[in-house]
């Protein structure tokens, strides 16, 4: 049974030991619990890794090691439209580069930053797997293909509200 030595609400808390215990306190069921814990979340921060490394009986640095190591995983609120854009060979050789200074320009962010607002987010990935449309970008799981700088103003007003 976990105790709450860790400095979060205790709705909190006792949401990540819910959590927990639908997985039975199972260490193996590491990767579920993160990925259900993140979907009520929308991220990972440091507090709810102890919380579920002490339910699970496990090191936070195991916790730690499996939210750094899978890009799915965030320890960072994302925006309301979190942005991807693809880095991957295909991408980058075809200008990927080109399209993300677009973003940064747009959104006045660096990759892994929220804008002021909350709306938005910016990261790259290393593989989208839509090589064929490369440059690639995807909005909320969205994907835009075969994209040039010219374009990206009139993709973000397409979530203007």
């Amino acid at each position: 049974m976990c105790g709450s030595k860790v400095k979060i609400s205790e709705a909190n808390y006792l949401k990540v030991k819910e959590i927990c215990a639908s997985f039975n306190n199972n260490p193996g069921e590491l990767i579920n619990v993160l990925h259900k814990t993140q979907g009520h979340f929308g991220y990972l921060p440091q507090e709810v890794q102890e919380v579920v490394a002490e339910c699970l009986g496990i090191p936070v640095g195991r916790v730690y090691g499996v939210v750094s190591f899978y890009s799915f995983f965030t320890m960072k609120p994302k925006g309301k439209y979190a942005i991807s854009v693809c880095l991957g060979t295909a991408c980058y050789v075809k200008g990927a580069e080109k399209v993300l200074d677009a973003l940064r320009s747009e959104l006045k962010i660096s990759e892994g930053d929220v804008t002021p607002d909350g709306k938005f987010s910016l990261d790259v990935l290393r593989c989208v797997g839509a090589c064929g449309l490369a440059p690639v970008m995807t909005i909320n799981g969205k994907t835009y293909g075969r994209l040039v700088p010219e374009q990206i103003k009139g993709i973000l007003a397409e979530y203007a509200e």
